[in-house]
């Protein structure tokens, strides 16, 4: 039986900005939404508050679903689904990443996040990134009613 890895992520949106996280991966600095894996015994809501707060120190529950992805990462050959996450915020809280591999969180136009990842050395974490994102701002969401966790 085939199990694809599961994740979760936050498109965290305010005042024309989005919020990134910065690490290092194969080397490179590398932009992504605050993500990461579900746990044990934790719902995909549950997992992307807790994802949102050790990435970047903020407390907020999701708004909305953007998406479900389903990837394949060449690189490693491992198979994702992304439930990707939106919150939209009234004012920009300063992030202090709580997760050690986070070497910083940041605030970014669309504009100033592609021009970082045409840098030498920096690059986007994956295609998901961007797409989440194009998804988000062309109204593309859903309630969080579709979500169903049972015991």
């Amino acid at each position: 039986m085939h199990k694809p890895h599961i994740t979760m992520a936050c498109v965290v949106h305010c005042k024309d900005k989005f919020l990134f996280v910065e690490e290092i991966e194969y080397g490179k600095r590398t932009l992504n939404q605050p993500a990461g894996h579900l746990e044990k015994d934790e719902t995909l809501l549950q997992g992307a508050a807790r994802e949102l707060y050790e990435e970047t120190g903020i407390r907020a529950e999701m708004q909305k679903l953007v998406k479900i992805y389903q990837w394949h990462a060449p690189r490693s050959g491992k198979d994702y689904l992304r439930f990707v996450f939106a919150l939209e915020l009234e004012r920009q809280i300063a992030p202090q990443p709580q997760d050690r591999d986070i070497t910083r969180a940041l605030w970014l136009s669309l504009p100033e996040f592609e021009q970082y990842i045409r840098q030498e050395g920096q690059c986007a974490r994956n295609p998901l990134v961007i797409q989440a994102i194009q998804d988000y701002l062309s109204g593309e969401s859903h309630p969080l009613s579709l979500l169903r966790a049972f015991d």
